[in-house]
């Protein structure tokens, strides 16, 4: 009995971590938690920079802004550079890149140089990187994986994110109360060269590459064209774009609850955060046992953050919203890996960098739409009414998406089905 059961705990392991076994993903993935952990601690230096420069929470607000700006506006032109280049070299130019900003905003912060101007046009710098840098890396994993291990992946890739989440600001309040604020920005700098080594050590030829596409006029357009004219990546982009917008602020809506619904403290709001993010590993965990993507899965999981959200709204108590929080990490981290996952495989190769900047557009874009959507929401009518607005549009994309998807598997069927041929061919190419 005891031998039974040992050995289907060793089958979930397995199939939980399996793309780890692919030896470049391994080396990748080590390498993006070190850097990952890095950019994480940039994030909380920059913000507490900002603010001990300015005394200004709108300031705070505007470096966000300034960071993420180009990939809602830049995004859709960093995917047809994806699509053009060797996505591992390219990673590699990408990696320096940042990493050699992360290193200047240290050195003007040690000199005493890096006033608040500094740092908009730093972040706005770092943000028009990312905006290749993230399609590229995206795409990239299935070349590293392949297709059968690619919804695996992407979940284990969730996992990393939401545990770096927790471990780089642990670290940068400690730099910062100890060393000092230039401090994360070095660390950062030098976490870049994690992610370096790793491309640099990877084979090559296990890679399952799709040819660079030749430089033309009218990709970005024809990029928009495909998405379009494909019903299950149109649908998913949709359904991500309005749930990034309206969901996906809790740093904005979250802070508002904790201290003028609940009259808690910063300490309420760190609790919040934590059990989210606790919740969004264990989702990632769940959803990597997922062999393959599917419209219902997204649709299912849609709802249940929408209803979810809803229910946090409703929390009466704040050990009752940790829970409901911790709940809403697990679907929250489900919608997007299965989101993500479907977008990987149902792309065409020479399309996927375009397909995965706009997917990167419907998060990291959103940021500057949503923020201010919400967090007007919160101070006009209170973080309770803008939770609950949140869970409305996430239960309306859900049915958004399971509507279309019963129009495109009963109308439009071959279409997405030859899609999905031309991938596995490309494969194999």
């Amino acid at each position: 009995m005891i031998t039974k059961a040992r050995r289907k705990v060793r089958k979930t392991v397995g199939r939980t971590f399996k793309s780890l076994r692919v030896r470049n993903f391994r080396f990748f993935y080590a390498g993006q938690f070190i850097s990952l952990s890095g950019t994480w601690m940039q994030a909380v230096a920059q913000s507490w920079l900002v603010l001990q420069l300015t005394g200004s929470g709108t300031a705070v607000g505007v470096a966000v802004a300034a960071q993420f700006t180009p990939m809602l506006i830049g995004g859709p032109w960093g995917g047809v550079i994806a699509d053009r280049v060797d996505k591992r070299r390219a990673l590699i130019g990408l990696q320096a890149g940042s990493a050699g900003l992360a290193g200047l905003l240290g050195v003007l912060t040690s000199a005493g140089l890096a006033n608040v101007w500094v740092v908009y046009a730093l972040a706005f710098f770092f943000g028009t990187v990312q905006s290749i840098e993230v399609p590229t890396r995206q795409s990239f994993i299935l070349e590293m994986v392949g297709h059968d291990q690619v919804s695996n992946a992407v979940s284990l890739n969730s996992v990393l994110m939401n545990v770096s989440r927790v471990a780089g600001p642990a670290v940068a309040g400690v730099l910062i109360a100890t060393v000092g604020i230039a401090a994360c920005f070095y660390a950062n700098a030098v976490s870049y060269l994690a992610v370096i080594v790793a491309l640099y050590l990877m084979r090559p030829a296990e890679l399952v590459r799709s040819e660079p596409v030749k430089r033309e006029k009218g990709q970005l357009v024809e990029g928009f064209r495909y998405v379009w004219r494909t019903p299950a990546i149109r649908t998913t982009l949709v359904m991500m774009a309005a749930i990034g917008t309206l969901v996906f602020n809790f740093q904005t809506v979250l802070p508002v609850l904790a201290k003028l619904t609940f009259g808690g403290d910063a300490g309420t709001f760190a609790a919040f955060m934590s059990s989210m993010g606790a919740g969004a590993v264990a989702g990632g965990l769940v959803a990597a046992n997922r062999e393959h993507p599917t419209h219902r899965a997204l649709v299912i999981a849609a709802v249940a953050l929408g209803a979810l959200v809803s229910l946090s709204a409703l929390s009466p108590t704040i050990p009752v919203a940790i829970a409901a929080f911790f709940l809403v990490g697990v679907a929250g981290t489900s919608f997007i890996a299965v989101g993500n996952a479907t977008l990987q495989v149902s792309s065409r190769p020479e399309m996927r960098g375009r397909v995965m900047a706009l997917f990167a557009v419907a998060f990291l874009g959103s940021t500057p739409v949503g923020g201010p959507i919400v967090g007007y929401l919160s101070e006009r009518f209170g973080a309770r009414f803008a939770l609950g607005v949140g869970g409305v549009a996430a239960i309306g994309g859900g049915i958004y998406g399971w509507l279309a998807n019963r129009k495109f598997t009963g109308e439009d069927t071959n279409a997405r089905y030859d899609v999905e041929e031309e991938v596995l061919a490309g494969a194999t190419d």
